[in-house]
């Protein structure tokens, strides 16, 4: 990748990061009072190298949260290393938290699962930085592509999602590796960053380089581009969704519990869609697939007496049913099914 490509303009790599900082906080925590989650890779040490100064120039500070997994031998030296860097970076304080990585998902989703909690548990009521680059996006664009995960997942990551912060969704990785260098930081590397067991590796080190060869090059940023004009259409038609909602529980003969019908199939089905999707997650539905939450929407747009669907969330010896009856969505729960029935 040349120089262009990996975002190397010529300006030194930590105030091109700096400036990314400069513009995202203060729109989003503009007393300047943040963590920022430290792995001690170059992503997120060259993130609060740019952030420390930043911070202090609104009158705020940061802390550090640095989350030891405890899936490699040595990891807590990592962890402590990582801390003491932040603190001869200035930040006001490092913290070193251990977690439990257990779960469903793999080993991925279950430490992905396991930092964010602990990260929100540690925070306080400050914001949390966290160092994903456009690289980061592109590849998260991808998996959803490949996953067939829906607008939610191709527009990727936000540069706000409360409490979680990315200023540098579109600095290039290669900018943050670069800032280390020039600030004498040395990053850790970790051996998961590479393991091709792991399928955001193999996307990172096979797809993407592939896809920038096949291509001419320009791929990372032409996803990220695309996430960013996805995730502007989708908020406008999440906001049409919500009203949609509101809509149908308000309306129908004395209203009651769950959705008009009449009302929701007013809509388009990709509003419709959304607003369904919201509706059942609120009501404590669990495993809701792309052909589950079609066959509800059928109930709708596709009318003509069928039964209901069954969903997850009812727990042990409980059935889950979204129906129609009278013209109204609602969800039922029906004792007495087999327990770990599996709903179809």
């Amino acid at each position: 990748m040349d120089r262009a490509r990996a975002g190397l303009t010529g300006e030194p790599a930590l105030l091109q990061i700096r400036r990314a900082v400069r513009r995202w906080l203060p729109a989003y925590a503009p007393s300047g009072r943040v963590c920022v989650a430290l792995s001690g890779g170059a992503d997120s040490l060259a993130l609060a190298a740019a952030a420390v100064p930043e911070c202090a120039a609104r009158g705020g500070d940061m802390i550090a949260l640095v989350v030891d997994h405890r899936l490699q031998e040595g990891s807590r030296a990592v962890a402590e290393c990582a801390a003491g860097q932040a603190r001869t970076l200035g930040c006001a304080e490092a913290r070193v938290v251990e977690v439990d990585v257990a779960g469903r998902g793999g080993m991925e989703a279950a430490a992905r699962a396991a930092r964010y909690e602990a990260l929100g548990a540690a925070r306080g009521d400050r914001p949390v930085l966290l160092a994903h680059t456009l690289d980061d996006q592109a590849e998260t664009v991808l998996l959803g592509l490949g996953r067939g995960s829906g607008a939610g997942s191709i527009r990727g990551m936000r540069a706000w999602s409360e409490p979680w912060g990315r200023p540098l969704l579109e600095v290039r990785r290669a900018v943050t590796r670069s800032a280390c260098a020039e600030s004498g930081l040395t990053p850790h590397d970790d051996p998961h960053n590479s393991d091709p067991r792991f399928t955001r590796v193999r996307l990172r080190h096979e797809a993407l380089p592939l896809l920038e060869e096949v291509l001419g090059g320009g791929a990372a940023e032409s996803l990220a581009r695309t996430a960013a004009q996805l995730g502007e259409d989708d908020a406008v038609l999440n906001g049409l969704a919500d009203m949609l909602l509101a809509r149908a529980a308000a309306a129908g003969d004395g209203a009651g519990d769950g959705l008009d019908a009449r009302e929701l199939a007013s809509e388009a089905a990709a509003v419709r869609r959304r607003a369904l999707r919201s509706w059942l997650r609120a009501e404590g539905v669990t495993g809701l697939t792309d052909a589950r939450l079609r066959r509800i929407d059928a109930l709708v747009g596709d009318w003509h007496g069928q039964g209901g669907v069954a969903v997850g969330g009812g727990g042990p010896g409980v059935r889950v049913v979204a129906m129609r009856q009278h013209d109204r969505l609602t969800v039922m729960r029906e004792a007495g099914a087999p327990a770990g029935a599996d709903p179809r």
